[in-house]
């Protein structure tokens, strides 16, 4: 539980002679970077790739539907910072600019889940994963009973972990899915870059005290082992109508495995 002496409650103007926290961060996630890559590239191997890209719209949107609740919440958390907190303000209004741009993506997915061929309502009436409870809900707890700004370790990692954009022409090739399938990979492709720029930034800016800058990187270190779940629970799934089922979500025939 934070007391008034912890990190909302740092003392003013406080500085220390270290890197700025957005140029640590990107260094500190390069380093694990390969967790990632290694998930990534087993998600998108040719073999079953078609099943596991709509068992990964539906996973995708259990995961973006939370970030603008997320970022409200980190916000509002600012407006109640002591005057005394320097992160607070660069924060609000980094949050406050970037919330519009995010609402609506999980719209976005919706739509790419019936380009798919699949039923959004059927799909999410099931419960969200526990790996991606874990990811996003960690969020939850150090904005509520830490600090706000651990936040942008989450979304730092997303940012930077975005798809390529050369990826998604050969995903459609691959599972013989419509263009359409791919409209927020293809949009994040395009955007993601320059969000990537402006997080670390606002980190930059933010000048947290020692104890909300090492929460940060926990926050972004804990993303990166729990998105790396997330991606390796779509390769490896549990549910056993996953494991049993037949045909695919879109009412065709399953794909033929070699081995």
């Amino acid at each position: 539980m934070t007391t008034p002496a912890g990190p909302l409650a740092a003392a003013p103007g406080a500085r220390h002679a270290r890197a700025p926290l957005g140029a640590e961060l990107r260094t500190v996630l390069a380093l694990v970077a390969p967790v990632l890559h290694h998930s990534s590239a087993r998600l998108w191997q040719p073999q079953g790739l078609r099943a596991r890209y709509l068992r990964y719209l539906v996973t995708m949107h259990t995961v973006i539907r939370a970030s603008v609740p997320l970022m409200e919440r980190a916000r509002a958390a600012c407006r109640d910072a002591p005057a005394t907190d320097a992160a607070a303000g660069p924060l609000y209004r980094y949050l406050s600019a970037h919330i519009p741009r995010e609402r609506h993506h999980d719209t976005w997915l919706l739509r790419d889940m019936e380009a798919a061929g699949l039923h959004p309502g059927d799909e999410l009436s099931r419960p969200p994963s526990p790996e991606v409870a874990r990811l996003v809900g960690a969020q939850y707890y150090w904005i509520d009973h830490f600090h706000p700004l651990c936040l942008l370790g989450y979304v730092a990692v997303l940012e930077l972990n975005a798809p390529a954009a050369p990826l998604i022409p050969l995903l459609a090739d691959r599972t013989g899915l419509p263009p359409a399938a791919f409209d927020t990979l293809r949009l994040h492709a395009e955007i993601d870059g320059g969000h990537s720029t402006a997080v670390l930034g606002a980190l930059d800016e933010s000048a947290p005290a020692p104890q909300v800058r090492a929460a940060v990187r926990l926050s972004a270190l804990h993303t990166v082992t729990a998105l790396a779940d997330v991606l390796n629970s779509l390769t490896d799934p549990t549910d056993p109508a996953e494991l049993t089922d037949q045909t695919d979500r879109t009412g065709g025939p399953a794909e033929r495995e070699d081995h």
